[in-house]
């Protein structure tokens, strides 16, 4: 008598219900971090769109420090140099978060986002996913300017603690204005215009603040703008941080903005997404 073996019974995928069975917050992250691997990959392969937050740095402090620093410190180009570094830092994370409405805009055009929308992904996880791969532009923002800023002759007077406390602040305050960009994004039908409005709000901003200048130096009407301007209370806190001064009530006041710009334009770009995608 033969005997018949049975083969053995072949693995079975994971099907839509079991991925399902994750709790709902972890899957969506789960999901955000593989779209935010997604665009991490998609600018490695694209090195070129780093430019503004590689070489971009290096031109600005140059710039700033030698053609102006003489003048703006009476010549002492190291004094002005340990001022600027830190307002710079603040005034380019603001400038850095432009390209994330533009690359949003772009893939909204080119119908990326209707394959995201076809998946059983949560609707937020493209937008989440983009912000957490700009993290990456963020951290080498900061890497560079205190790198090229030590070359040039910037030096840290506080503690290694302050110093990281300084950068995690940048980082949150960059993770946390950058949704302005992508509610700009997702409103405007053009990646083109999404530049134009961001720069007309970057720029007084950024301007606009004590990056460049002492606060006192300015007219009173500026001085009331620049006393609540959000850059201000950024680049005084990292300032303070990174060489020594008050920080306590600029941070505060940081804080504060950062928990606006994530209550308003967080909700605002979520909704425009699902009107536009």
């Amino acid at each position: 008598m033969t005997t018949t073996l049975s083969a053995p019974p072949a693995p079975s995928l994971p099907t839509a219900a079991t991925s399902s069975s994750a709790p709902p917050r972890f899957r969506d992250l789960r999901h955000s971090l593989v779209l935010a691997k997604r665009n991490l990959i998609k600018t490695m392969r694209t090195p070129e769109q780093l430019i503004d937050v590689t070489l971009q740095p290096i031109i600005f402090l140059l710039l700033f420090t030698y053609v102006f620093g003489g003048a703006i410190a009476g010549g002492s180009t190291h004094h002005y140099l340990q001022f600027l570094l830190p307002g710079l830092l603040g005034q380019q994370v603001a400038l850095g978060s432009i390209s994330l409405g533009q690359n949003l805009n772009a893939d909204i055009e080119k119908g990326i986002f209707d394959r995201f929308r076809s998946l059983p992904i949560a609707r937020s996880a493209p937008l989440v996913g983009a912000v957490l791969a700009d993290l990456l532009r963020y951290v080498l923002l900061c890497a560079i300017f205190i790198g090229f800023g030590y070359v040039i002759g910037f030096r840290i007077t506080t503690d290694p603690l302050a110093a990281l406390a300084a950068l995690g602040l940048v980082l949150a305050f960059a993770l946390c204005f950058c949704w302005v960009s992508v509610f700009v994004g997702m409103i405007v039908r053009t990646s083109g215009s999404v530049q134009g409005i961001m720069f007309l709000l970057v720029l007084p901003l950024s301007f606009g603040s004590n990056t460049f200048v002492a606060t006192s130096t300015m007219p009173g009407w500026l001085q009331a703008f620049v006393k609540v301007n959000p850059i201000s209370h950024l680049v005084g806190s990292v300032r303070g941080l990174l060489v020594g001064g008050p920080v306590a009530h600029n941070l505060a006041w940081t804080a504060g903005w950062m928990v606006g710009l994530v209550v308003v334009f967080v909700p605002l770009a979520l909704r425009a997404y699902r009107r536009k995608a």
